[in-house]
């Protein structure tokens, strides 16, 4: 099993967004943000849930990395840090799913 956590991700995107945007697709990203990483998060939501569809294992495993990749693009682009989101979770976990959502109330 990999030590690379999300964490770890985190960490290389702050570290490749300070790059010139022509030598680091991180920092190309963030340059169009919020519309060009929140894009790039939508097309490898859809590719995962594609490839989910299909039972295409290995298209799931790759898709996925680039979800996991692109979230956290867009977090640091909104000034949200992957502690507050597992905060966020952590706090949620507290209840079951359902209770939870309840909770929030009507949308």
């Amino acid at each position: 099993m990999t030590q690379f956590t999300l964490a770890d991700l985190a960490a290389l995107v702050d570290r490749r967004a300070s790059a010139p945007p022509d030598s680091s697709y991180t920092s190309k990203l963030l340059a169009g943000a919020p519309s060009l990483p929140a894009k790039k998060l939508g097309e490898e939501a859809v590719e995962t849930v594609i490839a989910a569809i299909q039972g295409d294992r290995r298209g799931l495993l790759m898709e996925a990395a680039d979800v996991l990749y692109h979230l956290v693009v867009v977090l640091r682009a909104g000034g949200v840090s992957l502690d507050e989101v597992m905060a966020e979770l952590e706090r949620r976990t507290a209840q079951s799913g359902i209770s939870e959502k309840a909770a929030r109330g009507p949308q």
